[in-house]
């Protein structure tokens, strides 16, 4: 986009992007993210709480749409406006103007937003270079098996450039959060040793925003009919959701209620194997977790 290349458009891959982005995000500084996922929303609490004016550019209708579903997504909307970040939802970005340095923020439809800094928080590719010069492999990350072995058996792969065949899921998937590398090493390692490996670590991660801490497990195959069953207040921001599929627990989203992490990770264990819920059972508080699992 026209602009890019100015100095004060951030993006958040390393160590160093953020030693620039703590630099540049202080009390007064006005900041537009593009893009309202995970990363864009995260920097948005981070910046209020530094005193930074902070708008967020997003195309879809709420923050998050795609991964959590419009009702929990208008949570996250209504937390942030509380801590005054500003949305331009259905909007996209035309060009960054500034002269040597962002100014201005472009919209498509005209709008102008000054800025001081911005950050481009629209997603990553994974960075394949090395393993396409290898000959390796390559869709959406490097390719693997279940021990994390490329199509060259003396190469391995692990973290979030690794796509993985995932032993209980059945499929490929690849898995964008430190969690996942911190575990995946590990396990290349013992495969490189020649030990028998089946990395089957479900899908995690969390967030922490503002008062809001977060944790999230397992997946949903992409295009699957899910029904969402909820146990606590999602107005009062303490709650558990699911996502069910045919009485199958496929994820679950702990929101300010903790330690029930390894229960959620039990039911979706129990669900890949065929076990189903009863969904009024799983939204009662009163039923603890560990006694829906058979």
């Amino acid at each position: 986009m026209p602009g890019a290349d100015l100095d004060g458009v951030l993006r958040l891959r390393t160590l160093a992007d953020s030693a620039r982005l703590a630099e540049s995000v202080v009390a007064g500084a006005r900041l537009v993210i593009i893009g309202a996922g995970w990363i864009g929303l995260e920097i948005a609490a981070a910046a209020r709480a530094r005193g930074a004016a902070v708008t967020v550019v997003e195309t879809a209708a709420l923050p998050l749409q795609r991964v959590l579903g419009d009702r929990l997504a208008a949570s996250f909307a209504a937390l942030h406006r509380e801590h005054g970040v500003v949305f331009r939802f259905g909007a996209h970005t035309r060009e960054l103007r500034g002269t040597g340095r962002v100014s201005q923020v472009v919209l498509t439809d005209g709008t102008v937003l000054d800025a001081d800094v911005v950050l481009i928080a629209v997603g990553v590719t994974p960075d394949t270079r090395l393993a396409e010069a290898a000959s390796l492999a390559v869709d959406n990350g490097i390719l693997v098996d279940g021990g994390l072995r490329t199509e060259d058996p003396d190469i391995f792969a692990a973290g979030d450039v690794a796509n993985w065949r995932h032993p209980l899921l059945g499929a490929r998937i690849r898995v964008e959060h430190w969690a996942n590398a911190r575990e995946s090493g590990p396990a290349a390692a013992r495969a490189m040793l020649g030990r028998p490996v089946s990395y089957d670590r479900l899908p995690y991660f969390f967030t922490d925003q503002y008062d809001l801490g977060l944790e999230y497990a397992g997946w949903t195959p992409p295009g699957t009919a899910t029904e969402l069953v909820i146990r606590g207040d999602v107005d009062r921001r303490e709650f558990v959701a699911f996502w069910t599929a045919g009485g199958r627990v496929l994820a679950g989203m702990n929101v300010n209620v903790w330690d029930v992490t390894d229960p959620i990770q039990d039911l979706i264990r129990a669900g890949l194997s065929g076990a189903t819920v009863d969904p009024a059972a799983l939204a009662d508080p009163a039923v603890a977790l560990q006694d829906l699992i058979s």
